[in-house]
């Protein structure tokens, strides 16, 4: 019985984060109950706390139509339960929109909003924003939106252009462009599952992606480039990818989530990714990392928890990956670092020997390139002579304990010679096994040739003996 308790008041917090709220009202200038499909229409709303578009039942599908919202909300109403949204669809409504455009000019006008039973499908639409908290796609309390091919606009501070808040939801991007040029407003937002492939994400003064608590973010084949360049709220460093828990109740405790997949990140400003005051899995497979600034990672504590116990505990899992820059690990964070199939990693680890915990699993076909000295925990080489770990001139010490690996020198241009070299032995072998049939075949046409030659030859010499 007791274990029944704790089960129960171990997910209390997500149960309140995800239930609608029923002392919220709703007004909508024009609602929506039943089934209904609409073109080429033009919806306004001029007011504060009012939706244009109102779904709260049945499936309404929008073709080509124009939806405007201008009117400003204060208060959490409007970004948690969508009070003030363009278009909001909540109360098992279900909402298909095609083509068309909604603009918004307003604080805490978001523009299409799902929020808890509430669906929306939406595809080829264009969305701009322009006030602060303004943001483009929403989900919250367990909605679901999905969107193909969109492209987002937002200009105002704290507005993302795919974001969620209290109680998540599911929110699917296919292509599209999503770019923000807004003060704490990331392309991403996330306290919920946001999952985004095939897209353009550009933020121009705010973090790339964020993810708070339990939650996630998942790229495939996307675009992601970020220049930090104003910090923003309780923030003291600039990052492209960043993920926390703000311990203001938006996002259920947790571990956050981060995978990226055959896609190019950029960041022009600060680190790579930052991890404070929360667990953390980070998955990159197959992408181009490019940091024109700052380190690559950073776990450490900073404003948001309690001080003493606020780090990060990341685990992070490099395959088939190449990532040029440093891991930095204070003294209350933990970091597992799994590098694995063909993966390569050059920069420094812990160089101050600060961590609480660095164990580094290496793969024999992967590869380490020392930038300065490094320290680690606790390694796990499959490789046993350690000659995948290229020393480049600096040390390695585990768990306080200098060890050998390899000395000798690892740069691009040996790299590379290896790479063309290899190339051309390829080239050579394929060339050799295409012209092996051809060679047979001629040896078999000169074969023939020969014994045609030598028994003429002697049927000549027979006849001019008879003669």
């Amino acid at each position: 019985m007791k274990k029944k308790i704790l089960f129960l008041i171990m997910f209390i917090p997500v149960i309140c984060l995800a239930a609608p709220d029923t002392t919220v009202s709703y007004k909508g200038v024009n609602t929506f109950t039943n089934t209904t499909t609409i073109k080429d229409t033009t919806y306004t709303s001029s007011n504060g706390n009012e939706n244009a578009l109102l779904i709260k039942g049945g499936t309404l599908t929008l073709n080509n139509c124009t939806i405007n919202k201008t009117g400003s909300s204060n208060g959490d109403e409007a970004d948690f339960y969508g009070t003030n949204a363009a278009v909001l669809a909540y109360n098992n409504s279900v909402l298909n929109i095609t083509g068309g455009t909604i603009n918004t000019n307003g604080g805490h006008a978001n523009a299409l909003f799902a929020y808890n039973t509430g669906k929306i499908v939406a595809s080829n639409l264009s969305i701009e924003t322009s006030s602060n908290n303004s943001g483009g796609l929403m989900v919250t309390g367990g909605g679901t939106l999905t969107a193909d091919n969109t492209n987002v606009t937002t200009a105002g501070n704290s507005s993302a252009a795919i974001r969620s808040d209290r109680g998540g939801g599911t929110l699917t991007v296919n292509k599209g462009t999503y770019k923000t040029t807004g003060v704490g407003s990331p392309a991403i937002y996330s306290t919920a599952n946001v999952v985004v492939n095939d897209a353009t994400l550009v933020s121009t003064k705010s973090e790339g992606a964020i993810v708070e608590g339990a939650n996630s973010i998942t790229l495939n084949n996307v675009n992601l480039t970020d220049t930090n360049n104003t910090l923003n709220g309780q923030s003291e460093t600039y990052k492209n990818i960043f993920l926390y828990q703000s311990m203001s109740g938006d996002a259920a405790s947790g571990v956050g989530t981060f995978k990226a997949t055959n896609s190019t990140i950029t960041t022009n400003k600060g680190d790579t990714i930052f991890v404070t005051n929360t667990r953390a899995v980070i998955t990159l497979t197959n992408n181009t990392v490019t940091n024109n600034d700052g380190d690559f990672l950073r776990i450490q504590s900073g404003k948001w928890g309690n001080s003493g116990s606020n780090g990060g505990k990341v685990t992070l899992n490099l395959s088939n990956q190449e990532i040029n820059g440093n891991i930095i690990v204070d003294k209350i964070s933990t970091l597992t670092l799994n590098v694995k199939e063909k993966s390569l990693l050059k920069g420094e680890i812990n160089n101050q020997n600060s961590a609480k915990s660095l164990i580094l699993n290496l793969s024999k076909d992967s590869t380490i390139v020392l930038e300065k000295d490094s320290y680690i925990t606790s390694l796990t080489n499959e490789d046993t002579t350690n000659s995948n770990i290229y020393l480049n001139g600096h040390k390695l010490y585990v768990n306080g304990e200098e060890v050998s690996a390899n000395t000798e020198s690892y740069g691009t241009e040996e790299t590379e010679d290896i790479a063309v070299a290899n190339k051309k032995e390829t080239t050579k072998t394929s060339e050799k096994e295409d012209y092996t049939l051809y060679y047979i075949v001629l040896g078999s046409i000169l074969g023939v040739i020969l014994i045609l030659s030598l028994y003429i030859t002697m049927k000549v010499k027979t006849r001019n003996k008879m003669n």
